[in-house]
């Protein structure tokens, strides 16, 4: 019982529920290992009774929360109303104006003690922001916490809307060098948002990578969140790269080339895209870049860019430098540089300097390329513009784990318990943020890291959204069977999302596929969080089980027919993605009894189609199979319908199949047609198939005029 109550302190579970009616224990092992990742000693029976008699007396003698959380609705939240009596209270507003004037938190009407109401200006005239709450009781109690002042909700897409969704490196053009860039990014937006009506465009996360040989393809196991990855930059579109001397000139055009054949290997000769190949051609051009001075214009652009970021980056720029001289693991560097604040680290950065300034300069460039992305979008007409995507975690040896090593738990790793789908549970490899260190500390890693992505967005989808609310933890060397959850102030994580969202003036989309937890999407539906709706997905699971009908579906989502960890329409139609799996060994049943499953429910899904009247083409058209689950999407009330784009021109093949590392060529295969053959940009643009399937989202939109010659004023003596 002792450990089962401060485990319960501490938010970690000691059971948890795989299915309604369904209690599975945690092993008490794997309890006392995540207590010790959160600095709770908890090993031998007396080291428990002394965690808990500490923990259980901080909880009695605490006065406020680390963080407190006060939405613009106006209810005064209960940690506030619980103050005693004749309590004072202070905020200090984070813009540094003048305190709000105290308050005292008075009995209640013919009470001598106990909790009561303020007196004072109403709580709701505060204005939103991260602010600074202090309290002290009759007592001589004190407490200082974070005071999150949020908007109800998040912002919502103006209208309803389609728009595309796409692994960007994917997506090559015969601009490309190798993989799909932003360049490539602002001109399918432009383009779908013009000539498509597009009102948005997804893409996978732009984190920063891991460097090394080979780089980790996978853009959801980052070394930084916080920063983009600079292999996504168009180097001609730097405006450095006009300036480059005559010598460097024609070393610049042999890189160019050099990309081309990246470019032409994966487009005509069945290459796999080549990341590392990539950046090292593009890390080359950068150098050259590097070294053409800045204007005074850009140079001022840079040094506001380098104010605005502040620590952050400085570390992130840190740790790419140090892992040039010592290798990207940094727990294999110098003890002492494994600490971002030691004074040995500050002396490497100084000798650093100069390469510091380069990965400075790196993510300032890219920065201002997804600015560019973003503002083409929104010339284009789109109403949301671009999805940017976060991943649910980084890479353990990355430079967010270096930088903010303490707001991680060593030794731990997030995964996904045992279910249905996966009896073995899942391990990630990616270590989670500790709940009491964001508290503690305002969030300030967390409103950082969204402040960061959100200002060039039109809308951030959030990756395993249930994690704001808890997390499965697997200890060090066990099994995903052997983790437990451990729980967030969801209250928080929310009201912090929400009021970054608002002040980007941003929609956010939830992934909440698989086992969610009961309330989870509700508190999202509350917040304006829009949900994920994929079509195979949606069955009346509480009832018949069959197929729901589209006036059935939830409004506030994106409804797709895919995505990229899940098969292709078409491959999911056609039954070859149990094919895939089955040449991969990764089947768990008979072949037979998986390819009579499969065909039954594509056939339960047809029926459904039919009846509707959406496949007029008949069940015999493959294209026509695959406009009828579209047609259906937009049966639905999701406010936003997200057409996966391989969809559009037949590509059979996933981008990612789950359960796979070298069997499978995951996150590295260009966007293909039915029969495998690669496809450009341009030549999406020009496909009857895609324009095919766009045609039922109704008729194009007006092209914008094109700007004409300036008028000309004819000089007064002019003769007709």
């Amino acid at each position: 019982m002792g450990l089962a109550r401060l485990a319960a302190l501490h938010g970690v579970a000691t059971a948890y529920a795989p299915s309604e009616g369904v209690s599975v224990p945690v092993p008490d092992a794997t309890v006392v290992a995540v207590l010790a990742a959160l600095g709770v000693d908890a090993s031998t029976p007396s080291a428990l009774r002394d965690a808990l008699a500490r923990a259980e007396s901080a909880a009695a003698e605490r006065l406020l929360p680390p963080t407190v959380v006060l939405w613009s609705e106006g209810h005064v939240p209960a940690a506030l109303t619980g103050l005693p009596a004749d309590t004072t209270v202070r905020v200090e507003p984070e813009d540094g104006a003048e305190p709000w004037p105290h308050s005292v938190a008075e009995p209640g009407p013919g009470r001598d003690s106990g909790p009561g109401r303020f007196s004072g200006p109403d709580w709701a005239e505060l204005p939103l922001g991260v602010h600074q709450l202090y309290a002290e009781a009759p007592d001589g109690r004190t407490a200082r916490s974070t005071l999150v002042v949020a908007p109800a909700a998040v912002p919502q897409p103006e209208s309803r809307s389609h728009g595309f969704l796409v692994q960007l490196y994917s997506l090559l053009s015969a601009r490309s060098w190798g993989m799909g860039d932003l360049g490539d990014l602002a001109e399918l937006a432009t383009w779908s948002g013009r000539a498509l009506g597009a009102g948005f465009v997804q893409v996978n996360p732009l984190h920063a990578a891991v460097p090394g040989a080979p780089t980790d393809p996978s853009p959801y196991r980052p070394s930084s969140r916080r920063f983009p990855d600079p292999v996504h930059l168009r180097i001609e579109d730097i405006p450095e790269c006009a300036y480059v001397g005559a010598r460097d000139r024609q070393r610049l055009e042999e890189l160019r080339e050099k990309g081309a054949g990246l470019r032409e290997s994966v487009l005509q000769k069945g290459a796999l895209i080549d990341r590392d190949a990539v950046w090292a051609l593009k890390r080359e051009a950068l150098e050259i870049v590097h070294r053409v001075p800045l204007g005074p214009g850009r140079r001022a652009d840079y040094c506001d860019f380098l104010a605005e970021q502040g620590r952050a980056l400085e570390d992130h720029a840190t740790w790419c430098a140090l892992a040039e001289v010592h290798g990207s693991e940094w727990h294999n560097w110098p003890a002492a540089l494994r600490d971002p604040h030691s004074p040995e680290t500050a002396r490497a950065r100084y000798e650093l300097m100069d390469r510091v300034d380069f990965h400075s300069r790196l993510a300032w460039l890219t920065d201002r390329q997804l600015a560019a992305a973003g503002l083409a979008a929104r010339t284009a007409g789109m109403g949301v513009g671009i999805v940017h995507d976060l991943a649910v975690g980084v890479h353990p040896g990355g430079a967010d784990a270096w930088a903010q090593r303490d707001a991680f738990a060593a030794g731990m790793s997030v995964g996904a318990p045992p279910d249905a789908f996966n009896a073995r549970g899942q391990d990630w490899g990616l270590p989670p943020w500790r709940p009491d260190v964001l508290a503690a500390s305002g969030y300030a890693p967390y409103r950082g890291l969204l402040r960061g992505l959100l200002h060039n967005a039109g809308a951030l989808r959030i990756d395993h959204v249930m994690g704001l609310f808890r997390l499965w933890w697997v200890p060090e060397g066990s099994p995903p069977t052997d983790g437990t959850y451990v729980r967030y102030d969801a209250e928080a994580m929310l009201a912090v999302l929400v009021l970054e969202a608002h002040r980007a003036g941003a929609v956010v989309i939830g992934e909440d596929l698989g086992t969610v937890e009961p309330g989870v999407r509700e508190a999202l539906t509350r917040r304006g969080v829009l949900g994920t709706s994929v079509l195979w997905f949606e069955r009346d699971w509480a009832g018949t089980g069959r197929p729901l009908p589209p006036e059935r579906w939830r409004e506030d989502c994106v409804a797709t027919a895919t995505t990229h960890d899940l098969p292709s329409t078409a491959a999911r139609l056609t039954g070859e993605h149990v094919a895939l799996r089955h040449r991969l060994g990764l089947l768990t049943r008979p072949l037979d009894q998986e390819r009579t499953e499969d065909a039954a429910d594509v056939a339960e899904w047809l029926d459904l189609l039919g009846r509707l009247g959406l496949l007029p083409e008949g069940r015999d058209d493959e294209e026509g199979r695959i406009r009828a689950a579209y047609r259906f999407l937009l049966r639905t009330p999701a406010r936003m319908v997200g057409v996966w784009l391989p969809d559009a021109v037949g590509d059979r093949r996933p981008q990612n199949l789950p359960g796979t590392w070298d069997q499978y060529p995951n996150w590295r295969l260009p966007v293909a047609d039915a029969d495998g053959r690669p496809v450009t940009l341009e030549e999406l643009a020009a496909s009857p198939r895609l324009h095919g399937l766009m045609e039922i989202f109704g008729p194009r939109p007006e092209a914008p005029p094109e700007p004409g010659p300036e008028p000309r004023t004819a000089p007064p003596d002019a003769r007709p």
